[in-house]
């Protein structure tokens, strides 16, 4: 088994102040990192403990809100096994790169262009 499961769903975001606000005090959300701000107007990355998959908040300006799709991300053990064992399948995927806190990231789509990561 390549992956381990879904691990996130990220969901991208313009009004970062505005959408911790749904989810967390509409929602009841817990916020799991990062934790206890009063403002997340410069915050790029917002996750909320919703079980074994988290949500995701991520700013990005550039996405057409309710047009781009939220994008589901698979962990796996390791991510170049599971990188090479994904592209011999024929799943075209970016290089691995690195993003916050040192997490390896490589990213695709399904086959009707729905987004998705691998990461470890």
């Amino acid at each position: 088994m390549i992956t381990q499961g879904l691990a996130k769903i990220i969901l991208y975001v313009k009004d970062m102040n505005k959408q911790v606000s749904f989810y967390r005090d509409i929602l009841d959300l817990l916020v799991q990192y990062p934790e206890s701000l009063d403002d997340y107007s410069e915050q790029i990355w917002v996750e909320f403990a919703t079980g074994e998959c988290s949500l995701t908040l991520h700013f990005d300006s550039q996405k057409e809100l309710g047009k781009d799709r939220p994008k589901l991300v698979f962990s796996v053990k390791n991510i170049e096994i599971a990188h090479k064992k994904l592209t011999e399948r024929g799943l075209k995927l970016s290089k691995i790169n690195s993003r916050l806190n040192d997490i390896k990231v490589a990213d695709g789509f399904d086959p009707e262009g729905n987004p998705f990561s691998i990461y470890q």
